[in-house]
């Protein structure tokens, strides 16, 4: 590739490091990659509280926008993940030129609607199908206020997203949200999630503890957490782990009873990576059956076994990957056998393997460099 040829756009719904929360991981590992395939990012980010973050300046070009979290875009009637992110200083950025612009998530899609743009082959990476997304939040959500907010949410983004019938080409996480899109509005292309790793890196042997990680202040994280610690980890003689971003203290209070049971708040990327290796079996469940769990592309990178519900990998290809169940009963029987069993080198082969058919950065991001330029 003649890189003086390609240059991209990707507007970015937050600053998309650190990499340490499902959204920012994709984001962030795509942009590595295409600028490691030669492309010219000019990478245009909306800030509300992470900052500016030296590493990207590796791309080349970097802007950021103050993302408008005023009370009063919740009444808006466009969603409020695209009305905070309304920028006319995005605007006059993009019409600098006439390059090609990559919209991460419909969070960033205000732009499809402004006829300044209308010429500009604008494409779209679905991280979910969102009003899905936002109805199962409103489902998992315990304060009224939340779960208000959500639904309404949801309402406004089934509304909105026909927006997507102007985009030059949706690329979807997963084949389950491409076929959806494709019967609606068309020119969708499953590109599968990006991350750190392209390796399987697990330990072989065993551990000694069961985990369960992700960011805790999330809904259905922390849903996740107390279902697994009411029906399945109370009933454990063995360590159980959970671990992530800021959990409520409703959560400590859950474990309190159970000398068995310890929760880590706040790891540093390095301690959560060997949380994961070390442990036996990583536990995941979730009752949202959107997008592609990034955490499970991590455990099954890092990890040794993955036991986990239909619904974490519904629309996926890595359910032979990991053990599937659904009732407490069966969580528990599974744990107890998996703990008894090492994790093999050939164990590690199976699962490299079929990692690589799916998940390499360097050839799904020459996919979207093919679709975006024709190539």
């Amino acid at each position: 590739m003649n890189d003086s040829d390609y240059h991209l756009h990707v507007i970015s719904f937050d600053v998309p490091y650190p990499a340490n929360y499902g959204g920012v991981i994709d984001v962030f590992y795509r942009i590595k990659a295409l600028s490691e395939a030669g492309v010219k990012v000019h990478l245009h980010c909306f800030e509300y509280g992470r900052g500016e973050a030296e590493v990207l300046d590796r791309c080349h070009e970097v802007k950021y926008y103050k993302r408008n979290t005023s009370f009063w875009k919740q009444f808006s009637r466009e969603p409020y993940v695209v009305a905070s992110r309304r920028s006319e200083a995005l605007i006059q950025d993009l019409l600098k030129d006439d390059y090609p612009i990559l919209c991460e998530g419909l969070h960033t899609t205000a732009i499809l609607n402004d006829n300044r743009l209308k010429s500009r082959k604008i494409f779209v990476r679905a991280h979910n199908i969102e009003h899905e997304y936002y109805r199962l939040l409103a489902e998992s959500e315990s304060t009224f206020w939340k779960r208000w907010f959500y639904r309404m949410e949801s309402r406004k983004l089934r509304r909105y997203e026909p927006v997507l019938k102007k985009a030059a080409g949706i690329f979807a996480i997963t084949q389950k949200d491409a076929d959806y899109f494709n019967a609606r509005y068309g020119h969708a292309t499953v590109v599968p999630g990006f991350s750190a790793l392209s390796k399987v890196c697990s330990e072989i042997g065993r551990g000694d503890y069961v985990l369960y990680h992700g960011n805790l202040s999330v809904a259905e994280n922390k849903k996740a957490a107390e279902w697994l610690i009411e029906n399945v980890f109370s009933a454990l003689e063995i360590p159980c782990v959970i671990a992530g971003l800021n959990p409520p203290d409703s959560l400590l209070k859950l474990c309190e009873p159970y000398a068995h049971i310890s929760l880590k708040a706040n790891l540093g990327d390095a301690e959560m990576i060997d949380l994961i290796r070390n442990a036996q079996i990583n536990v995941m469940v979730t009752d949202q059956p959107t997008g592609l769990k990034l955490k499970l592309l991590n455990a099954l990178y890092n990890g040794r076994f993955c036991l986990v519900n239909e619904d974490m990998v519904r629309g996926t290809s890595l359910g032979g990957l990991c053990v599937v169940a659904e009732t407490p009963d069966r969580f528990i029987e599974e744990i107890n056998r998996l703990m008894s069993e090492d994790f093999t080198e050939d164990d590690i082969e199976e699962r490299d393997e079929a990692m690589k058919e799916l998940y390499q950065n360097d050839s799904n991001a020459q996919l979207i460099i093919n679709t975006i330029f024709n190539l």
